[in-house]
């Protein structure tokens, strides 16, 4: 019996596997997410977008769909508990994040996919997958194959696909636990921000804070590291804790979700091994303090897209499917290192109290408040592309230009010659990039001319033709 063949699939439905689906979908590509729940979980562990993932939701036309059912917040810092006023002049034309629940950013991101054309398959779980030079063939826990020329793993940190590649997962296991669930609560609201404030001037591991439809999110230590992590905590161990940590179970009762999560940290060693990749959780695990994690994935999947895109499509250049990891590894890794600073922030013991009391004096700085909230962000992300010029490697911001945004022009998934000059030319690669000529007095953009990648980031500044003959190959292939 022949098995039918797809371009990608995508293993996983969560946040980083539905956006790389919607951006796999603007270049054409066949794409087919195979999702192993039947249903969203409804667990809101990403509680929303940092300023850079907010960019991206705008460079696709996504933006207001979001703020449409979130709120906009602009607390700096947010790091290690310690929380600062948003600094000036950070480089974004989105000095904001967006308070979106997980569940929603999913639906958003889902509705999207579909619109597009994704196929999306709940109740699939994939158990093992083979690869050839051909394509590659997953398997599935109902016994059924599906074949296609590249998959992508987006799984999760228990992600089958790398463990069926077999690629190192180096890093810590979880040394610390902690409780997480949404729940009704009799305590009165008063009472128990008063309760919170005061546990919080120690333990910053704890918190209870209002969520939809009169429940609480809540957050509190556990009590050591469960044997087996994937056993969702009791409602029994929710009170024990809280009465242990703050002298009250504040009478929670009827959960909508619980959970627990630790502070394992851990990276892929591989983001590609030939024809299969791993992408969000699936390549790194940390803790969440900062809010990171859905950032990191969905950014992973902006980047990887249109260059799986490319090689589906047969365009592209030598070494451009490997750019996602050389980009994205290093990226990961420094989210890694920041949450285990902010791990050691959160400490109880003296040494860590009075580490945090120092930070909070630094971040008082200016300069280092910017640096930490770009750090964050993802603001402060620059790839080395082998050129000196500060704007290249880093994302373009969202510039006016005599005819709008440039974010606007930029829904497509195409990459862009942004033009000053009005003497440039894309002759050759107009199927894959845009040329915009935008010489009036609106424009804010400080160079003559700027070449963007469809993911924004910035690949050549300059006015010079030849200069860009030498550097549109290097992205976008061959002139047809």
């Amino acid at each position: 019996m022949g098995v039918s063949m797809t371009d990608v699939i995508v293993v996983g439905g969560g946040p980083t596997g539905l956006m790389l689906a919607c951006e796999l979908r603007l270049h054409g590509v066949r794409v087919v997410v195979l999702e192993k729940l039947t249903e969203p979980t409804g667990e809101s562990r990403g509680q929303g977008l940092h300023a850079r993932s907010v960019e991206i939701m705008d460079q696709r036309g996504l933006l207001d769909r979001f703020l449409a059912v979130s709120e906009k917040f602009s607390v700096g810092g947010l790091f290690g508990g310690i929380v600062k006023p948003w600094p000036d002049r950070l480089d974004t034309g989105h000095p904001y994040g967006v308070a979106t629940p997980q569940p929603v950013t999913e639906r958003l991101l889902g509705e999207r996919a579909v619109e597009l054309g994704a196929e999306i398959r709940r109740g699939r779980e994939v158990v093992g997958l083979s690869q050839d030079a051909a394509g590659v063939t997953a398997e599935l826990a109902d016994g059924t194959r599906l074949r296609s020329r590249y998959l992508v793993g987006c799984d999760g940190g228990r992600s089958v696909v790398r463990k069926s590649l077999g690629v190192g997962f180096p890093g810590e296991p979880a040394t610390v636990e902690t409780l997480l669930g949404e729940m009704a609560v009799t305590e009165d609201p008063a009472t128990i921000a008063a309760v919170v404030e005061d546990v919080r001037r120690t333990q910053l591991r704890f918190g209870l804070s209002p969520g939809e439809n009169g429940t609480y999110r809540v957050v509190v230590p556990a009590d050591g590291v469960a044997e087996d992590r994937a056993t969702p905590p009791t409602l029994d161990d929710f009170k024990r804790q809280l009465r242990a940590v703050a002298g009250t179970d504040f009478g929670v009762h009827s959960p909508r979700w619980l959970s627990r999560f630790g502070d394992a940290t851990r990276q892929a060693e591989r983001y590609r091994v030939d024809r299969v990749l791993l992408a969000g959780d699936a390549a790194h695990i940390h803790p969440p303090t900062g809010g990171q994690g859905l950032n990191l994935g969905v950014q992973d999947a902006f980047n990887l897209g249109w260059k799986l895109a490319a090689a589906v499509n047969g365009w592209a250049p030598e070494g451009l499917l490997d750019s996602y990891h050389v980009e994205r590894h290093p990226v990961g890794a420094r989210v890694l290192d920041n949450t285990r600073a902010q791990i050691t922030l959160l400490g109880t013991d003296p040494g860590a109290t009075a580490l945090r009391e120092l930070f909070s004096t630094l971040m008082d700085f200016e300069e280092v408040n910017r640096y930490v909230t770009e750090m964050i962000t993802a603001v402060g992300i620059r790839y080395d592309f082998g050129d000196d010029h500060e704007l290249v490697g880093r994302r373009m911001r969202d510039v006016k230009l005599t005819q709008g945004h440039l974010y606007g022009l930029m829904h497509g998934g195409r990459g862009l010659l942004l033009d000053l000059t009005g003497k440039l030319s894309v002759a050759g690669w107009t199927d894959r990039v845009d040329h915009v000529v935008d010489v009036g007095e609106e424009a804010e953009l400080d160079v003559p001319a700027a070449l963007l990648r469809p993911d924004g980031h910035v690949a050549w500044v300059g006015d010079d033709q030849q200069e860009l003959l030498g550097r549109l190959p290097k992205w976008f292939g061959p002139a047809r």
